[in-house]
């Protein structure tokens, strides 16, 4: 089971769904302007994560409004802003499931955000990250741990 745990701050509310893709369609939804989590959830119960990735992606606005509490202008609003995030139609994301079509990051990008995270410029991660390829053994995907600490010795260094 899924759960999404929603903080404000006068309280913590926990959410659980069936799926992993339901909860982080549950989540993007959010992202939307106007949509808590309630209308989120309506959303979700009306329709199933691939029907709404159906209706944003073909700006089906008749299917969105069928949700309580969603009209002609907040339909129009969530295909703008969600349709090219959304995904399209069968695509699922989350963990454990199939078919995904969604890759995992690179190395390169796994790395470059951790410094990041780590407080280095995306400049300076940029340039750890290309002295770790070019010393990486005839393009072999190194483990993305072993290139961080690689990384981050690069780093030390300067």
């Amino acid at each position: 089971m899924a759960t999404s745990l929603i903080v404000r701050e006068d309280s913590l509310t926990l959410f659980g769904f069936g799926s992993e893709d339901e909860r982080n369609v549950f989540e993007l939804l959010q992202t939307a302007s106007g949509i808590g989590p309630r209308l989120a959830l309506a959303m979700l119960a009306v329709h199933s994560p691939d029907a709404l990735r159906r209706a944003v992606a073909a700006e089906d606005l008749n299917a969105l409004t069928m949700v309580p509490g969603i009209g002609r202008k907040g339909a129009q609003r969530i295909v703008l802003e969600l349709k090219d995030r959304l995904g399209a139609p069968g695509e699922v994301f989350g963990i454990g499931a199939a078919p995904a079509r969604k890759t995992e990051p690179s190395w390169r990008d796994q790395v470059q955000s951790g410094l990041t995270n780590l407080g280095w410029s995306a400049r300076d991660a940029e340039a750890a990250v290309a002295a770790v390829e070019a010393e990486s053994d005839g393009g072999e995907v190194p483990d993305v741990g072993t290139a961080l600490r690689a990384a981050l010795r690069k780093l030390s260094k300067q």
